[in-house]
């Protein structure tokens, strides 16, 4: 299985979105399976995504001083406009998505 943690406006794909119940989906992989695929099997549009993190690292921000910071997205000074979705994930990972509302400063 496949966790995948949802934060903020993004809890609402989850069936009891109210913020005392789990946020939290868990897919089998299929073969192949990205952070894209995981999104578009819980009808997530990429653009709704702050930030991703795949097991409690950083893989990707929408933030501005991402560049600055050296965060992964922005490997050798140019931003990776794909936002790490076609990342491959595998069982036992663990995905966490942000929505774009939840600005954050991760160093």
């Amino acid at each position: 299985m496949i966790e995948i943690h949802l934060y903020g406006e993004l809890r609402r794909y989850m069936p009891d979105p109210r913020p005392d119940q789990e946020s939290v989906a868990r897919l089998a992989p299929t073969p192949g399976e990205t952070i894209v695929t995981l999104l578009e099997r819980l009808s997530i549009l990429p653009d709704e995504i702050g930030q991703i993190f795949l097991n409690g690292a950083l893989l990707s921000t929408r933030n501005s001083m991402a560049l600055w910071l050296g965060y992964q997205q922005a490997r050798d000074g140019v931003p990776n406009r794909d936002m790490g979705l076609e990342t491959p994930v595998r069982p036992g990972d663990r995905v966490g998505l942000f929505d774009r509302t939840m600005a954050m400063l991760v160093v």
